[in-house]
């Protein structure tokens, strides 16, 4: 008699056992691969913090800084200071050099360019006449200048700018003067 390997019902083939062991193989293989994407993604991610923590260190402190220099300008242009002007304007100076090397730039804009919201501070408005320098959307007068870090502001520039010129004789109720 010839004999026969018969299997229980219950007990899986080489095979498939074989491809269920592969299938699992693959999981894990995949899943470790994740694990290892994710770590990558956070030491760039943690690098990247760090490089702009150093970076905008000095944001804090600079902020502190900018009412000094604010009110050494002020008292360079009120004159009170008749003899110590060459003492605040040397100071004012050395500070005005300090905070070029820490990267902290001025903003301020000249009469007649751009209004930039991202970089001004529109504190009036004044309409600007077709007989006047200046275009609608302009700076007029600076209040007070601004500063930046890098690319980061500090302190937006707070600017007069020129509006267009309201007609003031037409009926506001009206639509005749659409455009």
């Amino acid at each position: 008699m010839q004999e026969e390997t018969v299997q229980p019902q219950n007990e899986k083939s080489l095979e498939e056992l074989l491809a269920e062991a592969h299938a699992r193989i693959e999981q894990q293989r995949d899943a470790m691969m994740r694990a290892l994407a994710d770590a990558e993604n956070a030491r760039k991610r943690a690098q990247a913090e760090a490089a702009a923590a150093q970076k905008y260190a000095l944001e804090r402190f600079a902020e502190g800084l900018l009412p000094v220099v604010d009110s050494l300008e002020a008292a360079l242009k009120s004159g009170h200071l008749a003899g110590d002007i060459s003492g605040v304007e040397l100071t004012l100076r050395q500070l005005r050099a300090a905070l070029e090397k820490s990267s902290i730039r001025e903003i301020d804009p000249k009469p007649g360019e751009r209004f930039d919201p991202h970089r001004h501070q529109a504190m009036a408005a004044v309409e600007a006449a077709s007989d006047s320098q200046f275009e609608p959307n302009t700076v007029v007068a600076v209040m007070q200048k601004g500063y930046h870090l890098h690319d980061r502001v500090l302190r937006p520039a707070l600017v007069t700018v020129a509006k267009a010129v309201e007609k003031s004789d037409a009926n506001p109720i009206s639509d005749t003067d659409l455009d």
